[in-house]
């Protein structure tokens, strides 16, 4: 139903504005006039089976890290039939139109898919959207555009082109021309039949649309509230929580606060705080209160616990510096008690010194590390300033029907310099629920607006383009599909592009002195990089969490001097047809998941602890990349004697020959590889196998893709390719794994870091195109050809900021 009780949000407020949404719509008058064929697509049914897929994609909150949420549900003809339902559990796993498809088998034919989020493949194939049409769906509906720049219309676009009607519940409602919610309640905006509305239609005047239609993108809305702010504001979403008494106090005269809240409230924290990336507090609250700041429970997502202090001056034993709880990073000025640094690092908590350390640079920081949700629990000294910086985008307080008193007793926020109440900061979208004896009250600070503004501005933003989404390409680069020459590569939806291409210069001041060093010094060779991190990002077919099985040797200590036969090995497998298995073995080679399974497993490899082994057969069964990471990782830290002797040095062999076999067997990562030296998507198909040149590529079916990956042979040749393109600048562009805590794989937050896994994909790169032709390297000065569509795309991205999401 219509939020009545909602404010109005408004687009011009005296606080809390670094980080506005851009385009953001201002309240004015409109006319509510959609065409004949918009006003009858959507019917109650297909609101409701919305509603019911957007709370299916919530599913793996809490379970594993934040990431954009999608759900299928695939309805038959009748309407009403639910023949299959699916979500993605995490980043680089299964989409959830490929395992709905697959659960559906043969009754997924003229089937109504239903989906809460447009598709959004980013691994070099479109797999979701090849699922649904080799299925034969007949109809799509979807509630909302996928709010990232590089992903946004383009899998409305592919199906669309495919032949298969697409309704959109967000283009229905136009929340960017027709108001949202709280301002059509309001009356900011009106519709009347003198303005062209029709009473008698389905919209009836006052409002944009049914309260159904409402109900379901609210629900939309709300599986990715994170993502959202990310992709308008540029940053995590900020969660601001604080339990107070009655009389407005978290604790005592004497700083004692357990429990203002009830156990029914603070479980209410806890399943939050494992739907967080990062916990932040500050320095008050670790010497006050020493907690653990963790879930309270085995498995499922453990977030970062992040310590804010700028003097360091905090107790050397603090349960935060266990790290075998939860991963520890702590955040300071430069030079601050160096011998206590060093100290913690030893313990494996990370430290990062900044040169002025704010709350602005400390959600910068987490912007770079891919954090949709920080969720701050920290006192009113340093809430203070984190709302003032605009850092805090929704609150989450709880109120104790209790009393305490106290002049000197704390309150939830300190000072924010306000003398008039007319100054006072006003939520927009509140709620309240009654938790166990305690109220609860939910709310969007000006900095955010609310969910139905960040959207409203995301459509103003692209209001003309989204009409006009892409064809599908011959091979799916990020953002490349035809209509769009720039590849979405960068937009005022998300400002700085996921996974963009860098020009190696300045791209600007920044919150914090070190965000600032870390842009001058990430010049490549060439002038140019192209960074990837996560596997949503624009070029997240590079990240090693992409949904790309690779069959190695089940010797480990056969990889590496048998990497290419190898490789040889997993792309023959794949060309019969053999099923990818997260533990089968044929003739020697194992299947696994993906890179990283095979990486953290082998970590533990070569038979030399009887423990090792159990270890290894629990990373190969994690259902996600990021799982799999998960346990590698933390076994490591915990029982570092199971750990290979030589792992220091074996490492990088282990990793260049999964990484060669990946790019060797999957067509669309390969593609991708080689686009960021200018290949045309015909001739990486020569660099493959025989794939036509001119043809779109679909060589994901539904029963094969289980995987999500693309299985194609790969047999190098030298081959000349006869295509339409245009000469281009060499473009051999710097490859950058884009983590901000990892010096070794990663450039590191300040990019001093040895970028060891980019470099190992350029040298990927290079014997790809040894193999193509000797006049196409990155090695040469010369010219060489390019298709006029990808040398948009790298035009557009060499403009644009390097970023992640």
């Amino acid at each position: 139903m219509l939020p009545l009780q909602q404010q109005p949000w408004r687009s011009r407020n005296s606080f809390g504005e670094t980080r506005r949404p851009h385009h953001s719509p201002r309240p004015r008058r409109v006319e509510c006039r959609l065409s004949a064929a918009a006003r009858g697509q959507l019917t109650d049914p297909d609101y409701a089976h919305l509603e019911a897929a957007a709370k299916l994609a919530g599913s793996p909150e809490g379970v594993t890290q934040p990431h954009p949420n999608a759900a299928c549900r695939l309805v038959g003809p009748d309407g009403r039939t639910v023949i299959s339902e699916a979500y993605q559990r995490a980043q680089g796993t299964t989409s959830a139109e490929v395992l709905a498809v697959a659960a559906a088998g043969p009754a997924a034919r003229g089937a109504t898919a239903y989906l809460n989020l447009e598709p959004g493949d980013c691994h070099g194939e479109a797999a979701a959207v090849e699922a649904l049409v080799r299925a034969g769906v007949g109809r799509v509906v979807v509630g909302l555009r996928h709010p990232l720049r590089h992903l946004r219309s383009r899998g409305i676009g592919l199906l669309r082109g495919a032949g298969l009607r697409v309704d959109v519940l967000a283009d229905e409602l136009a929340l960017g021309r027709n108001g949202t919610p709280a301002q059509l309640a309001a009356g900011l905006t009106q519709c009347s039949t003198a303005s062209g509305s029709d009473s008698d239609g389905p919209f009836a005047p006052g409002a944009g649309g049914p309260p159904a239609a409402y109900t379901a993108m609210g629900a939309c809305l709300a599986a990715n509230e994170a993502l959202l702010h990310r992709a308008a504001l540029r940053r995590p979403l900020g969660v601001l929580k604080y339990a107070m008494t009655l009389d407005g106090k978290i604790a005592t005269n004497l700083g004692h606060s357990a429990w203002v809240s009830s156990s029914q409230s603070r479980a209410l924290v806890f399943e939050t705080r494992a739907r967080s990336d990062a916990v932040i507090v500050g320095g008050n609250t670790v010497r006050r209160d020493n907690p653990r700041l963790t879930t309270r429970r085995e498995g499922g997502h453990t977030p970062a616990r992040i310590v804010m202090s700028r003097t360091l001056d905090l107790p050397e034993d603090a349960n935060l510096w266990d790290v075998t709880l939860a991963p520890t990073i702590v955040l300071t000025q430069r030079g601050a008690r160096t011998r206590f640094q060093a100290a913690l690092r030893a313990q494996g908590v990370e430290v990062v010194e900044f040169d002025f350390l704010t709350p602005e640079s400390v959600a910068d920081y987490c912007q770079e590390r891919g954090f949709l949700q920080c969720f701050w629990e920290c006192g009113g000294t340093l809430a203070a300033p984190a709302i003032a910086s605009g850092v805090v985008h929704k609150v989450m307080a709880f109120v104790a029907p209790k009393i305490i008193g106290g002049l000197r007793a704390p309150t939830p926020v300190g000072e924010l310099g306000f003398v008039e109440m007319t100054q006072a900061v006003e939520l927009v979208d509140t709620e309240w629920s009654q938790v166990g004896p305690d109220l609860m009250i939910t709310g969007y600070m000006p900095s955010s607006g609310g969910l139905w503004a960040l959207e409203a501005a995301l459509e103003g933003a692209d209001d003309d383009t989204a009409a006009a989404a892409a064809a599908e390409p011959t091979v799916h680069l990020p953002g490349g599909g035809a209509g769009s020459s720039a590849g979405g590569v960068s937009g005022a939806a998300d400002g700085k592009s996921a996974g963009g291409v860098k020009d190696g210069k300045d791209g600007g001041k920044s919150g914090g002195g070190v965000s600032a060093k870390r842009r001058r010094n990430i010049a490549a060779a060439a002038g140019r990089s192209v960074s990837f991190y996560k596997a949503w990002d624009q070029w997240g077919a590079l990240s090693n969490f992409s949904p790309h099985p690779i069959a190695m040797p089940v010797d480990p200590e056969a990889v590496v001097p048998t990497a290419t036969a190898a490789a040889a090995a997993g792309e023959e497998r794949q060309a019969s047809g053999g099923a990818a298995s997260t533990s089968g073995r044929t003739g020697g080679v194992r299947t696994w998941p993906s890179v990283e399974h095979y990486y953290q497993a082998h970590k533990f490899s070569g038979g030399h602890h009887p423990e090792a082994a159990a270890v290894m057969e629990a990373i190969a069964a994690a259902p996600s990349p990021e799982e799999a990471a998960r346990i590698g990782r933390r076994t490591e830290r915990t029982r570092p004697e199971l750990l290979r002797k030589d792992w220091g040095s074996a490492k990088l062999a282990f990793m260049e020959a999964a990484l060669r076999t990946k790019f060797r067997t999957h067509a669309g990562p390969r593609a991708m590889l080689l686009a960021t030296a200018g290949v045309t998507g015909a001739s990486a198909d020569h660099l493959g196998a025989a794939a036509s040149a001119a043809a779109p590529s679909h060589s994901a079916s539904a029963s094969s893709s289980s995987t999500g990956a693309t299985a194609t042979a790969v047999k190098p040749a030298k081959a000349a390719v006869a295509k339409k393109a245009v000469a281009t600048e060499a473009m051999c562009l710097e490859l950058v794994e884009a983590s901000p805590h990892d010096y070794f794989w990663g450039a590191g937050y300040e990019r001093t870091g040895q970028n060891k896994l980019g470099r190992l994909l350029m040298q990927v790169r290079d014997e790809l195109l040894s193999e193509y032709d000797t006049a196409v390297s990155c090695a040469a000065e010369g010219l060489w050809t390019t298709p006029e569509q990808l040398a948009g795309v790298a035009a557009a991205s060499a403009a644009a900021p390097a970023s992640r999401g």
